[in-house]
């Protein structure tokens, strides 16, 4: 008889790992940036690829391995290819796998430094991108071309928490010929595995939950191992590469992701709640609210409503910013997937790079407020908003 495939859990804490000579039982630390080989032979069948091994710490380590080989188990992906941060894996993507003369179809719900990235930067390599209404799944239709080669959505969206139909939108990728990559920053494996909806890529910000402790950066882009070969060859070449001590650091963080993804999307549910029933509360933004336009959508495709709860404050800037500064325990910054709650304006801060027009069609309105709920008590975070909340 076949043994079961192994729980989230355990993968998380074991996936990936190879002992070394010495035995070691946490993951060992390779600080080293390149390795010796037995003879010239032994080197230049490394470097062809023709015998399996370290070359050099740009794109090859066996921390980072250790750690690429533990997120493609808890993706349920083939291959995974970590890098410096969550916006080189967006970059290393389109740059490992399209060229001057592609297009691609984005949700404009997406974080703004990707805004900027495909608007501006992919721009300048003919490389062109239409943004279209996040949730609106004809609208994906709509805008296909027949050089469409990529599809990129955030599910769910920053900082609105809109909740895009992976499997329809994937759909109608493949129909026209493109690609389907989420980015599955905000929810992370334990709650949403967007493969196994029909996605071909996620993507990662490491930096967040999956470290969860405020500690690092990093990136990730997880799929096909077809895909991730295009990626590695990009990485190799250009160097938008993890560190190992990154990655170690990274490995102790997926230890507890399980255990602190539903602590953090518990505490948020509650505090919703409490939001929105405020007085001086104009709107909340939570999937697992039943207010939330995707509840039921969401309750399908994850297996909670995530950490992060946006709200909007009665007035605008000066109301919001009112309340960011009348926080004595949150933490003012716009990090996210940190065990202390942090509370940002996105309009001025994840958002202020983009122009009022493009905040405006994603709804990001001048009183609004993201908060990513951590690990104190709600009890707690509630009070110290109502200084500001009154």
């Amino acid at each position: 008889m076949a043994s079961k495939p192994y729980d989230l859990d355990t993968l998380a804490v074991r996936a990936g790992q190879e002992r070394s000579q010495f035995g070691e039982h946490a993951e060992a630390l390779y600080l080293t940036s390149s390795f010796v080989f037995d003879s010239a032979a032994q080197a230049a069948a490394r470097f062809s690829g023709a015998e399996e091994g370290n070359v050099y710490s740009r794109f090859s380590n066996p921390t980072v391995s250790i750690f690429q080989e533990r997120l493609a188990a808890l993706e349920g992906a083939q291959g995974c290819i970590a890098t410096a941060s969550g916006m080189s894996a967006i970059f290393s993507t389109v740059m490992a796998l399209l060229k001057a003369g592609d297009h691609i179809i984005a949700s404009r719900g997406i974080f703004g430094a990707t805004q900027q990235l495909f608007g501006n930067i992919f721009a300048r390599f003919g490389v062109e991108t239409s943004f279209v209404e996040t949730t609106n799944v004809d609208a994906y239709r709509a805008a296909l071309q027949p050089n469409t080669k990529l599809v990129f959505i955030e599910t769910p969206s920053n900082p609105l928490t809109e909740v895009v139909d992976i499997a329809a939108v994937a759909a109608v990728a493949h129909q026209g010929g493109a690609l389907l990559a989420v980015d599955n920053c905000f929810c992370t494996p334990i709650l949403q595995r967007p493969l196994e909806l029909g996605a071909d890529l996620v993507i990662h910000s490491a930096t967040k939950y999956l470290d969860g402790q405020g500690r690092v950066l990093s990136g990730a882009i997880c799929g096909a191992k077809a895909l991730t070969d295009e990626v590695f060859k990009f990485l190799r070449t250009a160097g938008p590469t993890l560190s190992p001590f990154n990655a170690w650091v990274l490995l102790k963080g997926l230890e507890t992701l399980k255990i602190r993804m539903e602590a953090q999307s518990a505490s948020a549910l509650e505090l919703a709640r409490r939001l929105e029933a405020h007085p001086k509360v104009a709107r909340v933004f939570y999937p697992g609210l039943a207010s939330h336009p995707q509840h039921a959508l969401a309750m399908r495709q994850q297996k909670s409503g995530g950490a992060i709860v946006s709200f909007e404050v009665e007035g605008a800037r000066e109301e919001a910013w009112r309340v960011v500064d009348s926080c004595r325990l949150l933490s003012i910054t716009a990090n996210l997937g940190d065990t202390k709650t942090t509370i940002t304006h996105p309009a001025s801060t994840t958002h202020g790079r983009i122009s009022a027009e493009a905040r405006a069609a994603a709804g990001i309105g001048e009183g609004l407020l993201r908060i990513a709920v951590g690990l104190e008590s709600v009890d707690d975070i509630e009070a110290d908003l109502k200084n500001g909340l009154g």
